[in-house]
């Protein structure tokens, strides 16, 4: 993260917004993984799930999605699912408007379908692809966004790979240095991403990994990051993954990113997973990232985080005047609207 960008963030943060958002542009997805949470029963808080909310389709998604942009003026969006390719035509008209607007955009995709040719002009965008470990595995999990179609629709592209590791995963030596093994020559890959799998509380999935287990793979992970320059992992990234938030309210991405549901409108809380995420094994490649941000030292021992946190002190006190004066606008229209009514009659 450059240094502007930090700064632009932290604007954002002393007046009150969210620097990010994240956006499930539809409920539909082709495919049906184990582990995924925004199908999770308890995704949206449990009255209310993915597949039934109502979502959008052509001008009246692309509008609603400006719309929001509007309200929030964020730095960064991330277009999620669902499936975002399933409105990829859509995301073509879409992309190019945020763009103008200077705002860096993320699509995280299976790759079910062809990453449309436009998507290679922007500058500001990034396509993260999905990828479950190596073939046998992932083709089982992810069918019908297999390999052999994932490599036929990032041809010409330039991609992120990003790799959820599962405890399937860690059940052979070596695995992981395979994954980049075949990932890392690619030209289309232009970095790669780990993160790791998240449960929720009292969640008791094969996809777990244990403590120990845990531990190792973090372990061969500073390993690897040393000998395969694609793989974007920093040291400090890695002592969050082995510390991480205690809490949402601990977690810098959950406290600067604003989830949204597909239907525009449903707030998807504590953070992008939903649920009751168990911040003790979270393995969120962004909150990492971004917690490794928090813990950095500035001169005089002073951290990133207690500058952080006094920001967001003033973020509130702005948040609540700028709500005080909606209030009062809203009170003086109807008092107006009684002494209009009051004259008339």
């Amino acid at each position: 993260m450059k240094t502007r960008h930090i700064l632009q963030a932290w604007g954002k943060i002393l007046a009150g917004r969210f620097p990010s958002l994240s956006i499930e542009v539809t409920r539909e997805c082709p495919l049906s993984c184990p582990g995924c949470y925004a199908y999770g029963n308890d995704h949206l808080g449990g009255a209310l799930v993915l597949r039934g909310v109502r979502d959008f389709k052509g001008q009246e998604l692309i509008d609603g999605i400006l719309k929001i942009v509007e309200a929030y003026r964020p730095l960064h969006v991330s277009l999620v699912g669902g499936e975002p390719l399933v409105r990829h035509r859509e995301l073509t008209a879409l992309l190019p408007l945020l763009e103008a607007r200077n705002i860096h955009t993320q699509v995280v995709t299976s790759a079910v379908r062809p990453i449309p040719d436009e998507w290679r002009e922007h500058r500001n965008l990034n396509v993260a692809v999905s990828i479950d470990g190596l073939q046998p595995e992932h083709d089982a999990r992810r069918k019908p966004a297999t390999y052999t179609h994932i490599l036929k629709h990032i041809a010409g592209h330039r991609i992120t790979v990003h790799c959820t590791i599962t405890r399937q995963m860690t059940e052979r030596p070596g695995y992981l240095r395979e994954f980049l093994d075949f990932w890392s020559p690619r030209p289309e890959v232009r970095r790669i991403w780990f993160s790791l799998f998240t449960p929720q509380k009292g969640e008791t999935s094969y996809e777990i990994l244990p403590r120990q287990v845990r531990a190792g793979v973090l372990d061969e992970l500073g390993v690897l990051k040393n000998e395969y320059p694609k793989l974007d992992l920093a040291e400090a990234v890695l002592r969050v993954y082995r510390n991480p938030p205690r809490n949402p309210d601990a977690c810098l991405f959950a406290r600067t990113t604003l989830p949204i549901s597909a239907d525009l409108k449903t707030i998807v809380t504590p953070c992008q997973f939903g649920g009751t995420p168990d911040c003790s094994q979270c393995g969120c490649f962004a909150s990492a990232a971004l917690g490794a941000v928090l813990r950095h030292r500035l001169p005089l021992g002073l951290s990133l985080g207690t500058l952080y946190e006094a920001s967001c002190a003033v973020g509130d006190w702005m948040k609540s005047l700028r709500r005080r004066k909606a209030a009062e606008g809203r009170s003086g229209r109807g008092a107006g609207e009684q002494r209009s009514r009051g004259a008339d009659g």
